[in-house]
């Protein structure tokens, strides 16, 4: 006989009582600057014409997903670190897990798309305002989003199949694939493996695009006789592959094989490390290696007469 679990216990962090209020000021620092950071950088390129470009929309949008990305998980966790209720209902969880992998999966894809409009505009400079006109970028922001939907029902669909029996308690701060997985107690190899190969298709493709771009970009620099030149390329591609390693790094191993992740002590860690420390500092990343953001902030912030 099996009884339907109707809600999960969320473990979180064990801490004692004084780091409780210690570790709920960090984590809720950090959500409201990473919401501010973005915030200020969609301002930002809405009011300054110099970044009406195809690079600073696909910036836009990253800082619309991000501020979602981190509001789906953060305020939950923040409440839980000093709540005795640490529960949460079986359609909160499943709710809460279909976004996250919605903006998990799309951000992937929308960091690819921004590494080929760096390669349009490093390797095909004069073609560029052909190539990458409002109406395709918008095209390409509507794929990444579609992608990322279509991805999350797929995957939703077979986890909320699953059977959970008497198992409540997720050992993470939020509904994850992976403590999911592990705590079934029904037959899940259906699910992981559908699990596995969407992964593989969401994060191999848009990796492998990116790896493609950069390559071709390297070789493109390279051939630029002035070292300023080749500098001034480097440069505008600089915040972008940063960005790209963090969140590809931190989250490659997780979501490749996410049953296995699950038995490391360590998965949390990492989790925070995708889900707080990346978001909170790829605004930054922007702000202080771009230039044109850069100037773009003083103007905006300066008075002037």
């Amino acid at each position: 006989n099996e009884s339907r679990v109707m809600y999960f216990i969320l473990l979180g962090f064990p801490t004692t009582a004084e780091l409780q209020l210690l570790l709920f000021s960090v984590l809720l620092l950090a959500y409201l600057l990473t919401v501010l950071e973005n915030f200020l950088i969609i301002l930002i390129i809405r009011n300054n014409h110099s970044l009406q470009k195809p690079m600073y929309f696909f910036l836009g949008n990253l800082s619309f997903l991000e501020i979602w990305y981190v509001s789906v998980i953060e305020p939950k966790m923040v409440v839980d670190v000093l709540s005795h209720d640490k529960r949460i209902s079986f359609q909160g969880c499943m709710i809460q897990l279909y976004f996250f992998v919605t903006f998990v999966c799309t951000e992937y894809i929308l960091l690819a798309v921004m590494a080929y409009d760096r390669f349009v505009a490093i390797c095909k400079p004069l073609r560029y305002p052909l190539i990458m006109n409002h109406k395709f970028c918008a095209q390409l922001i509507a794929g990444c989003w579609m992608c990322g939907l279509t991805t999350s029902s797929l995957k939703l669909s077979f986890l909320a199949r699953l059977s959970f029996c008497d198992v409540d308690k997720i050992n993470h701060y939020f509904c994850d694939i992976s403590p999911l997985l592990n705590i079934s107690c029904s037959d899940s190899s259906l699910a992981e493996l559908v699990d596995f190969i969407l992964a593989l298709l969401v994060i191999m493709v848009p990796l492998c695009t990116v790896v493609a771009s950069y390559i071709c970009i390297l070789f493109t620099v390279l051939k630029i006789p002035s070292s300023q030149g080749r500098k001034k390329a480097f440069s505008t591609c600089s915040s972008h592959l940063t960005v790209v390693i963090l969140f590809y790094s931190t989250t490659l191993f997780t979501y490749a094989h996410p049953k296995l992740m699950y038995t490391y002590r360590a998965n949390k860690l990492v989790s925070v490390l995708y889900t707080v420390v990346v978001p909170l500092l790829n605004p930054l990343i922007y702000c202080l290696r771009n230039k044109e953001v850069r100037f773009a902030m003083r103007k905006t912030f300066t008075c002037r007469r």
